[in-house]
């Protein structure tokens, strides 16, 4: 269900020099990998235990392939994810945790709205774990080719992680692109960031809600993320105002944003800070500012829908009103996004594939030939734009 590269902090090729290159016959791929295991000093009998067994899983490659969900536009997507029920579990849980949150904001100045936020989207706060052997899945993703640099490095985590004592291929399960625990978390990022928050002496993101909330504060923290600062406002914009401000790429201070008649919706805007302007569903919708921490949020997941519902839903479980949806133009069809980014590709447009999905590359082609044709500038994709093009 995942468009999820969940903190890939390593660069690697898809195969080190004198190893098995992804594809090919799975087990001459799993060779290689058992001889780079042991390349990176791991005894051969570890990693032999490691990948006896080890099998391709054709369903981590369907669900690979399968995230309709994120064609959604943001207002549907945010209803589908966000409800009452689990706002008030949110809460329930903040409190039930106060102490855990009191230490995560004070060793990685990360809110517990935040973490509230990743926790419920991630696995309905530790509920729905997935239940996909994750030797199996991180295996057949690195022998894939889509995105075996990413993947691969993530097996030789898990054999490290092995080594030590803290995972299982037999039995250790997850979500199908290889995550653990409640929060979802890769085998190097529970190797450079597993903390044991409950102090028994071991890091059990699956079973500890302490362990996996201070291991995800953590890892925020390393990826960036500014102790004390906010993260996203929703804001009401002034008429006449120009689209072409909007979207990541237009950073201004919030001073600025105020001059030009941009408003909070929800108390003060946070002074002293560069922020940008987002409409996730055009001129016509709703509208954000977005601080410096909302960018920290796209190393957790890169799809541009998923971040800002996790970022508005944090603001939610913080008290924020809910947003006013605004009259957006109508959008595409499935076929219409495709058809759309075929044209952007055609024209030299880097969309990130042929999807689908309004994701930030496609956001940004939108917005360049929007500009091109003369047409408001705000990012969203119209049956206009199509036939323009």
């Amino acid at each position: 269900m995942k468009f999820r590269i969940l903190f890939a902090m390593i660069c690697a090729t898809a195969a080190s020099p004198g190893f098995a290159a992804c594809g090919g016959p799975f087990d001459v791929f799993v060779e290689g990998l058992k001889k780079e295991a042991v390349s990176t000093g791991i005894a051969p009998e570890t990693a032999e235990a490691f990948f006896a067994g080890v099998r391709q899983d054709e369903a981590v490659l369907r669900a690979d392939r399968r995230q309709g969900v994120f064609q959604l536009p943001f207002v549907d997507f945010a209803r589908r994810l966000i409800s009452n029920d689990r706002i008030a579990r949110g809460r329930a849980n903040a409190e039930r945790y106060d102490a855990v949150f009191d230490r995560v904001e004070r060793e990685y100045g990360v809110d517990r709205g935040v973490l509230l936020a990743f926790w419920a989207f991630e696995t309905d706060y530790g509920a729905f774990q997935g239940d996909y052997n994750t030797a199996n899945a991180l295996v057949t993703l690195a022998h894939d080719c889509r995105r075996p640099d990413l993947f691969r490095p993530q097996v030789l985590a898990a054999v490290e992680l092995y080594a030590q004592g803290g995972f299982d291929p037999r039995t250790t399960t997850g979500a199908w692109a290889g995550e653990i625990g409640m929060v979802q978390m890769l085998p190097q990022d529970i190797l450079e960031n597993g903390i044991d928050g409950d102090g028994d002496g071991q890091v059990s993101l699956k079973t500890s809600a302490p362990d996996a909330l201070m291991s995800g504060g953590k890892i925020l923290q390393h990826l960036g993320w500014r102790a004390g600062e906010p993260w996203l406002a929703e804001v009401r914009l002034p008429n006449g105002f120009d689209w072409a401000l909007t979207g990541l790429e237009v950073s201004k201070p919030v001073e600025e944003w105020q001059a030009l008649g941009v408003e909070a919706r929800n108390g003060p805007l946070a002074g002293g800070l560069e922020a940008s302007i987002l409409l996730p569903q055009g001129r016509g919708g709703l509208a954000f500012l977005a601080y410096p921490n909302f960018r920290v949020f796209f190393e957790w997941n890169q799809s541009f829908t998923y971040v800002l519902t996790a970022a508005y839903f944090a603001t939610r479980l913080n008290g924020a009103q809910v947003f006013d949806a605004g009259s957006p133009a109508p959008g595409l069809d499935d076929g219409q996004m495709k058809a759309l980014q075929t044209k952007l590709q055609a024209l030299g447009h880097d969309v990130g594939g042929i999807d689908g999905i309004l994701g930030a590359g496609t956001r940004a082609a939108v917005r360049a030939e929007q500009a091109r044709l003369g047409l408001p500038v705000d990012g969203w994709p119209t049956a206009e734009l199509l036939s323009r093009l």
